[in-house]
């Protein structure tokens, strides 16, 4: 049996200062409980932290350039266009 393994993008907002963490693992859910100790660095100081998005990809390597992208200017602008039309005009931020 030939089970591939799956990465995902995915994307936080702090509900401290509703700004938005993007990041790339293969668990999800794992991922969101080390943000949500205190185990990375970069969101500690502005936990709590929730879930708003997820993309899944078949290879690291387009998960990690996806991010990337969603890092960039012209990405930012996508993603914050994105996350709006998915929850509406009542997100926060």
């Amino acid at each position: 049996m030939n089970i591939e393994k799956k990465y995902y993008v995915y994307v936080l907002q702090s509900l401290k200062d509703h700004n938005y963490y993007v990041g790339q693992t293969a668990d999800v859910n794992s991922r969101l409980s080390k943000h949500n100790k205190g185990a990375v660095i970069s969101t500690r100081s502005r936990r709590p932290l929730i879930l708003l998005y997820v993309e899944e990809y078949f290879s690291r390597c387009e998960a990690m350039r996806r991010e990337k992208y969603f890092k960039s200017p012209q990405g930012g602008t996508e993603l914050k266009a994105t996350l709006k039309f998915r929850r509406g005009v009542e997100q926060p931020g």
